[in-house]
């Protein structure tokens, strides 16, 4: 983890929070609180497997990927970017061991919120438990883009599904290698379909 640029809290996360439901005066009191900010160095693991994560990690700027290793290669199940949370599920929510790696991409730049707290803000703010239930509604958007991606047969198909559906400002800024990963396409196949897309 680098360390930080000032000591000052940069409470980005409240704003965008606040966007999505208008947060009472108390909430954004605990939360100035309790949110801490962290930076981390382009291909840092930020959670391995076997690690308990349990910080709900807000990217301000930067590029994060969940993977695991199957018989010694990498396979990229996830990749979030600015605007975007991110955690380990089964770590942060049912506070047990994960199976995935966690790891920016990019100088990568967060706010965050460990359980304790954010469980507390559940608890105690109405307000909270809205922005919980709408971030979950995306979540499970996301992860059905990603099942419908899974089933696609065809390489040519997988990259333009994402492409156009998923995150099509991200392309150019995801390592090949791991965008490859992701879509399940050899490097060299998703090289020559690049190309062809220009």
């Amino acid at each position: 983890m680098l360390p930080k640029e000032n000591i000052e809290k940069n409470l980005y996360i409240i704003h965008f929070l606040n966007s999505i439901y208008p947060l009472g005066t108390e909430l954004k009191e605990y939360l100035a609180q309790k949110i801490k900010s962290c930076s981390f160095e382009k291909n840092e693991l930020i959670s391995k497997a076997g690690d308990i994560c349990d910080c709900l990690y807000f990217i301000k700027k930067g590029m994060v990927r969940g993977y695991f290793i199957s018989d010694g290669s990498e396979i990229t199940t996830w990749i979030d970017s600015e605007h975007e949370v991110f955690t380990s599920i089964t770590g942060f929510f049912r506070n047990q061991k994960s199976e995935e790696y966690i790891q920016s991409l990019e100088i990568t730049h967060c706010d965050y919120l460990e359980y304790e707290d954010y469980k507390y803000c559940l608890d105690n703010f109405p307000e909270m438990r809205h922005i919980n239930r709408i971030l979950l509604e995306e979540y499970y958007v996301l992860a059905e883009h990603r099942v419908y991606l899974a089933r696609i047969p065809n390489a040519k198909k997988r990259l333009t599904f994402f492409i156009e559906k998923m995150k099509p400002q991200i392309v150019d800024r995801i390592p090949r290698k791991h965008l490859a990963s992701y879509l399940a396409i050899r490097p060299e196949t998703l090289s020559r379909l690049m190309k062809e897309k220009k």
